[in-house]
């Protein structure tokens, strides 16, 4: 198990700095004097990705097994606050960089993908609902699947065949799947730019083809 951490954790950052240097319009602006942070973009990246791929949804619990497990490959671990904020800080990049990273793999050419969406239930207090700084956006909508009704967002989800995910999008609870789906491509055309007959399917398959011209 510790080889195969290594070895991921090792790949992942080579990619990342490789891109990176190719790149340098990925990374986060920073003046050209100034304390350079002690955990570079490429190892924080590295962390994220890593985080995900093992299945921690808490940053501490992440935080204190990369601790244990991983600190012969990084010298620096920041504490949670400070992890939180270099990750907030650095969304775009790691949103550019997932990208960048799925196209290379295998399974980014499926010619077939599968677009689902799951409740986000933000509140379930009549209190909440009325102080939430969600309110505005997170509305009441129906969840099928559970039988009842439930106040919060909805996420959208395309992927592919094996899991792999394209693209994504959090709306209101009332929101429509197919018209979700067809504002996510078309916000991101270059998505479909190579496969004008892409196949999207949920319940019942959607042609693509002709649709957002």
């Amino acid at each position: 198990m510790t080889n195969n951490l290594d070895t991921l954790a090792t790949a992942l950052y080579a990619a990342t700095g490789d891109l990176l240097k190719q790149r340098p319009d990925l990374a986060q602006w920073r003046p050209a004097v100034g304390i350079s942070p002690q955990l570079t973009d490429a190892e924080l990246v590295t962390l994220a990705m890593m985080q995900a791929m093992l299945g921690f949804t808490s940053e501490a619990r992440w935080l204190r097994y990369a601790r244990a497990r991983l600190r012969h490959l990084f010298p620096y671990l920041p504490q949670h606050p400070g992890y939180n904020k270099r990750l907030r800080k650095a969304a775009e990049l790691l949103r550019r960089i997932t990208r960048i990273l799925a196209t290379s793999t295998s399974v980014w050419s499926d010619d077939v993908w599968i677009v689902d969406s799951t409740p986000v239930e933000c509140g379930r207090s009549r209190e909440t609902v009325k102080r939430s700084d969600l309110a505005g956006w997170a509305e009441y909508g129906y969840c099928a699947s559970h039988s009842r009704f439930f106040w919060g967002l909805r996420l959208h989800l395309i992927c592919t065949l094996q899991g792999l995910p394209i693209a994504f999008a959090l709306t209101g609870a009332k929101a429509d799947e197919r018209e979700t789906l067809f504002d996510l491509l078309a916000a991101e055309p270059h998505l479909l730019a190579a496969r004008p007959a892409q196949t999207v399917s949920s319940f019942q398959p959607v042609r693509l083809e002709g649709q957002l011209g």
